[in-house]
């Protein structure tokens, strides 16, 4: 189980690394005017997979601390 976890924090960590460096400099500019952008493609596949990996990293936190 606590391999398990490794793999999941892991693939967490890379997931939020993409997220990271995908939104860059453009989007904070953007941002600060206040325009909205939906999630397209490539980019709301990685925001999804981010989200079920972090609830699989919290359920497989849970189960290793009973």
């Amino acid at each position: 189980m606590l391999i398990l976890q490794i793999i999941i924090a892991l693939i967490l960590i890379a997931l939020v690394m993409i997220q990271s460096k995908a939104s860059g400099l453009s989007s904070s500019v953007a941002g600060s005017f206040g325009l909205y952008r939906s999630r397209r493609g490539v980019e709301k596949a990685v925001f999804i997979l981010t989200i079920l990996s972090g609830t699989a990293f919290v359920a497989s936190s849970l189960l290793l601390i009973s």
